[in-house]
Parts: C-alpha cells; sequence; structure tokens
C-alpha cells in the first residue's frame, strides 16, 4: 500500500471499509459486556443498586473520555503517514531528537505486548462459560484451552477467509448487544438517569472503601481502546470515527440494559443465577435465545482473540524495525498488505495464554467460588492503563511538534493524567490478584527491548569508520589487478556507514588484506530505516565510473527487509538506464551474455576477549551474545540468499585491556 493509499483511506468511507473496520479493531472493547459488570458486582456479594448506578455512569463517562475523546477525536490525529500505534507514534515524535522519550515507547509497546496473553483467555473463558448454565460439568478450561490452541495453530496459515467473517459476525454481536440491552431498559427507564456523571462522582465519594476496587474493574470498559489507535492503518480515521459512535451505543445500551435487571434483582446475588453462569450478561437473554447467544459470544470472543493475536504481530515487525526487537523469521502468508506471522512469537503467545487459564482455574486464594473470568478480570488491565498513560506522554510531545498551542496541551495533560493515575492505583488493587503475571511480563519484554536497542548503540558507538575516499583507487586497482584470483564478477558488502564517503575500516579489511578480493564491480549497500512506515526509496552513488557504486535504502519501518529481491531490481533499472554492464567479464560466457555472479559479504561481528568494560556494558554485551544464536542469521534478517553469500566474523574490540609490560629476555 502505498503512501497515496493510507491518505485515501482516511478521506473514503465506504460500506465495505466500514464492515472491515467493524471486524479488526473492536474485538476486545466490543467483548467487556461479558466481564466488566459481572466482575464490578461479583458473584457472592448482594447486588447495590446505588454502586449499579455508580458503575454505570463510570463506564459511560470512561468511554467517552477515554475512548471517545482521547483515542477517537484526538490520538487518532496523530498518524504517521496513515498508520498508528505507539510505536507509529513514536516514530513520528523521536524527530524532536529528545532520547528519553525512548523509555515511554519500549514501556507502553512492552505492556501492550504482556497485555495480550490475558486478553484471549478472559474473552474465550467468559463466553465458553455460558455453557455451564446449561451443563454444571461442562469442562470450561479445556474447551477454552481447546479453542486458543486452534486459533493459533491457524495463524501459519494467514486468516484472509475467517477475515471475511469478522465483519458481518462483528454485526450481529453489536447488533445483539443492542437488542438484549433494549429489552431490559424498556422496563425501567429510570437506569438511564445513570448517563449524569454525578452517580460516578457521588460512588467515588461515599463508597471510598469499595471506589478503587470499582474502578479496576469500570477500566475494563475501555482496554479495546488503544487497538483503535494500532489498526488505524488498516481502516482509515473516518471509518473508525464512524463505527465506534455506533459500536459506543449498542456497548451503552447493553451495560445499561444489564444494570436495569440487576437493580430489579437488589438484594440478590449473581450465585443464586448459577443456571446462567452468574454473570448478568446472559441472565438477560431469553431463554429461547440462550443457546444461539452462546455461539454468537463464543465467535465474538475468538475474534477479539485473532484481532490480538494479529495485532502483536503488527506490533513485533515494528520493534524489529525500529531495532526494539531481536530480528525474528517473519512470514507471509497471504498476499494481504499487513497479513503476517511471526511463529516464535505465535508459540510465545500461545504459551502464555494456557498458562493464563491453568493458573487461574486453579487460583483459590482471593476469589473462591468465582468464575474463572471474574478471576482473569481482577489481573486485567493493570498493563494497559500503563500503556496508556505512556501514550498519553508521547502525544504531548507530539502536539507540541505541531505547533498545537500550549495551553491546550497542557489541558489534555491536566485532564488525562489525572484520570489514567487514578485508574492505575486503582489497578494496583489487582497486582496480588494475578495482575502480577502480566507486569512481571512486561518487565521482562520492557527488559529485552531495552537490552537489544542499547547493545547495538554501544556496539555501534566503537564501530571505526575511515573515508571511502582514501581507499577508492586501490579498490580500483586491485578490480584490474590479474596476479590475483577473481572472487567474484560482482561484490557486495552490507555498510551500516551512514554517510556515504565513509565505511567501515573492517570491510576496507576484508577487501584488501584479508585474502584480498579481486571483483570487476563493486557495490556498497545501506539501509536506512525511516521514521515513515511504508517508504520504499533508493538513491545511487557512482564511486568509481562503471566499478564501484553505492545503494541507499530507504524503507519504512513496517516494509520488510528482503535486500536480495531490492538489490535485484534496483540493478535491473540501472542496466535499463544503461549506468551498469551486469554481463560476466569472462570471454567466453561474455560472448553468450551470460550475467555475471554476485557475491554478498556480510560481516558477523563477535565480540573479543580483549575488552575491559564497565559493569553495565558488560552486562548487557553479554546478554545480547547470550540470545544472538537464537535470532535470525544477518543474512537472512536482510533476506539474502544464502548460497551467495560469505559470512566473515570480525572481532569488536570496545575497549580493549590494558598493555602489558612485558620484558625480553635471552
Amino acid at each position: 500500500m502505498s503512501k497515496d493509499d493510507h491518505l485515501n483511506l482516511h478521506k473514503k468511507v465506504t460500506f465495505a471499509g466500514l464492515l472491515v473496520t467493524l471486524g479488526i479493531i473492536y474485538g476486545d472493547i466490543g467483548t467487556s459486556p461479558l466481564y466488566v459488570l459481572q466482575t464490578i458486582v461479583g458473584t457472592d456479594n448482594k447486588i447495590d443498586g446505588e454502586i449499579i448506578f455508580g458503575a454505570l455512569s463510570c463506564i459511560v463517562w470512561t468511554l467517552t473520555l477515554q475512548t471517545t475523546i482521547k483515542y477517537v477525536l484526538l490520538t487518532l490525529r496523530a498518524d504517521n503517514n496513515g498508520e498508528g500505534g505507539i510505536f507509529a507514534l513514536y516514530a513520528l515524535v523521536r524527530r524532536t531528537k529528545r532520547k528519553w522519550l525512548l523509555l515511554p515507547a519500549i514501556i507502553g509497546g512492552s505492556m501492550l505486548l504482556a497485555d495480550g496473553i490475558i486478553t484471549p483467555p478472559i474473552s474465550v473463558t467468559a463466553a465458553v462459560e455460558g455453557v455451564s448454565g446449561v451443563s454444571k460439568n461442562f469442562p470450561i478450561a479445556s474447551v477454552t484451552i481447546g479453542i486458543l490452541a486452534a486459533l493459533f495453530i491457524i495463524q501459519q496459515f494467514g486468516t484472509k477467509f475467517v477475515g471475511k467473517f469478522f465483519g458481518p459476525m462483528m454485526f450481529v454481536w453489536f447488533s445483539m448487544l443492542a437488542v438484549l440491552g433494549i429489552s431490559q431498559i424498556k422496563n425501567d427507564y429510570t437506569i438511564l438517569n445513570a448517563l449524569n456523571p454525578y452517580y460516578a462522582i457521588h460512588l467515588l465519594l461515599t463508597h471510598k472503601g469499595m471506589a478503587l476496587g470499582i474502578l479496576g474493574a469500570v477500566f475494563l470498559c475501555t482496554t479495546g481502546a488503544e487497538a483503535l489507535y494500532s489498526d488505524l492503518g488498516h481502516c482509515g480515521r473516518k471509518n473508525i470515527r464512524i463505527t465506534w459512535t455506533c459500536v459506543k451505543i449498542c456497548l451503552v445500551l447493553n451495560y445499561f440494559g444489564q444494570g436495569a435487571w440487576l437493580i430489579s434483582h437488589e438484594g440478590h446475588k449473581l450465585s443464586e443465577f448459577a443456571d446462567r453462569a452468574n454473570n448478568p450478561f446472559y441472565t438477560i437473554m431469553p431463554d429461547w435465545f440462550y443457546g444461539a447467544g452462546i455461539v454468537i459470544a463464543t465467535a465474538a470472543a475468538i475474534i477479539a482473540s485473532q484481532a490480538l493475536i494479529t495485532g502483536s504481530f503488527t506490533l513485533i515487525n515494528e520493534a524489529i524495525r525500529l531495532n526494539f526487537w531481536p530480528k525474528v523469521r517473519i512470514k507471509y502468508p497471504t498476499n494481504l498488505k499487513g497479513q503476517l506471522y511471526i511463529p516464535s512469537v505465535n508459540w510465545l503467545l500461545l504459551i502464555g495464554c494456557i498458562g493464563i487459564v491453568i493458573f487461574f482455574h486453579q487460583w483459590p486464594a482471593s476469589y473462591p467460588g468465582e468464575p474463572d473470568s471474574s478471576k482473569m478480570g481482577a489481573a486485567y488491565g493493570l498493563a494497559i492503563i500503563v500503556t496508556m498513560l505512556m501514550t498519553t506522554i508521547l502525544l504531548s510531545y507530539y502536539l507540541l511538534m505541531k505547533r498545537t498551542k500550549v495551553w491546550l496541551v497542557v489541558l489534555v495533560l491536566i485532564v488525562y493524567l489525572p484520570i489514567e493515575l487514578l485508574f492505575l492505583r486503582a489497578n494496583l488493587e489487582k497486582f496480588r490478584h494475578g495482575g502480577f503475571i502480566t507486569v512481571m511480563v512486561g518487565i521482562l519484554l520492557i527488559a529485552l527491548m531495552w537490552i537489544w536497542y542499547d547493545a547495538r548503540k554501544i556496539r555501534n558507538r566503537y564501530v571505526e569508520f575511515v573515508k571511502l575516499d582514501e581507499y577508492l583507487p586501490m579498490v580500483a586497482e586491485l578490480g584490474q589487478d590479474t596476479s590475483i584470483p577473481k572472487y567474484a564478477t560482482h561484490l557486495v558488502y552490507l555498510t551500516s556507514a551512514d554517510i556515504k564517503d565513509e565505511i567501515e575500516s573492517k570491510i576496507i579489511y576484508s577487501i584488501l588484506q584479508k585474502r584480498p578480493k579481486r571483483a570487476d564491480v563493486y557495490w556498497f549497500v545501506h539501509v536506512h530505516g525511516t521514521d515513515s512506515p511504508y517508504t520504499m526509496e533508493y538513491k545511487v552513488n557512482e564511486l568509481v565510473a562503471k566499478e564501484v557504486f553505492r545503494i541507499d535504502f530507504f524503507l519504512g519501518f513496517r516494509v520488510p527487509t528482503k535486500i536480495n529481491l531490492l538489490f535485484r531490481k534496483v540493478v535491473q533499472e540501472m542496466v535499463t538506464n544503461h549506468e551498469v554492464d551486469i554481463t560476466s567479464r569472462y570471454e567466453s560466457l561474455n560472448k553468450a551474455n551470460v550475467i555475471g555472479d554476485f557475491r554478498f559479504v556480510v560481516l558477523e561481528k563477535y565480540l573479543s576477549a580483549d575488552n575491559e568494560l564497565p559493569v553495565y556494558e558488560k552486562i548487557i554485551l553479554d546478554i545480547y551474545y547470550f540470545m544472538k544464536p537464537i535470532t535470525l542469521s544477518e543474512e537472512s534478517a536482510f533476506g539474502l540468499d544464502t548460497s551467495s553469500v560469505t559470512v566473515e566474523k570480525v572481532p569488536i574490540v570496545i575497549a580493549p585491556g590494558k598493555e602489558f609490560n612485558m620484558r625480553r629476555i635471552s
């Protein structure tokens, strides 16, 4: 998809676009009615009308302030050539040269990924629990694990077919939410008074002992808001804004319908309604619809999980291009733009999700008798509120960068920092009830991203560059020196030098000294990662006429790095423009116009034993090189044909040890 296509995506609104948007981005936030009010009320607590009114008011205004105003109206403006998400936002604001902005980007991205291990389990578990109203001995945990396993297994085949099913299915889901809600609201229109923010404020001021717990549960209604921004590039701003208006109405109607039913049963406990899974979502269903409702809810939960999985793939892909994540294998199972599959992330997520299901199924301490989804709800949301806080920080710098009036930026911070800090405080109450799991995973991911990023910085800081002009005459003469066996017709080096007239000293050493490499044409290739997502540009510099060239690729952070294909395309265009002759220089082959051979040389750096490093740098680099063997090799990461690649190992001497005082004796 080109830059123009992305811009057009934000301008046009079509029925197909609205349907796709409905299916892609609302799975998480759209399935929250399955567990929000159930978590707020609890199974063995008596239903209190005052708490229900206050909780509903909190839900409405959380959806309004956090999702509608912050994300749909404000954050969607911060698009990076049509792309959204916390890493796309960081790519925009890092142009301000404030290095510390790296921290909120890494923290936010890590916590968003960590939250992904609990979103599929809670969505699928809450849906499957509906069957317990029919069969008391139904193996909820086993069925949930089975559904999740099947979902992760099919990822390798792509989701093109399933994707066509998402939009219509989510339309059915939201229609069902609205109809079920209206069917209860019409029995008690006074429930609509909860639209008044007075009830939210009154609840928080008069029930201070319960306020944090209630807010922690209320926050679950908006946990999918970040997905609206992350999937901006797939759906378009106008499609998201139009569909969100309808989605929010359906969600609010269903919450209010559940609230009306709860108030009509004030003084009772949800445990008295075991035939409907102790869940107000299922209790408002008519008997004749109950079975169909469970099926639709399960389908919606699977879609929510699918959206989270594909979102995680996109997040990791962006992290790799920004040097936040080790290079791992990425596959493209279909020809759809943005459709990718990362095997290592897929299986790690599956293991994490299964672990979550088993852990909370066996979790007896804090919530005896509670459904598994309620237990998960007690731990859900802690990581995502951290991501929202980090997005607020990055967004404020983006607004300043766009020359927004300072008082407006200050207003955004004054409104949202207190709200999100309050939600953070409320969610911290969940830490000992299972929230520590997502926090621990998040901290591990933060450490991984930071180590990978900082280790590359440390290494690159000590890479020695030399002026290429000083060596070009020697390289050109080497190419004409027939006393040296020819190494290749075309010799290609990948260089990390950003400046065109510089080169790593190790490359010069490889060409001239480490088995001198004679070639007819020398190529130096460098890849620039750009802050725009889908940039695909290149520049050619002829350093020695017809003999030495430098090619600079400018690739966006969502463009796969397939240097083999890109380089071939560039060479073909240069041949068409008569800039280079790539036929073999061997006389017998030249007569037949046979294409000359190309050989790529990749320098694989390793840490020399001759180093004395500060403790911090030693720890960072030791962990980096410990992880290196399980990542993609340099040639695979750059998409090179391994049959035409030579890998040369070169030592990095970052901090040479002290000189030895040695004495020669006779």
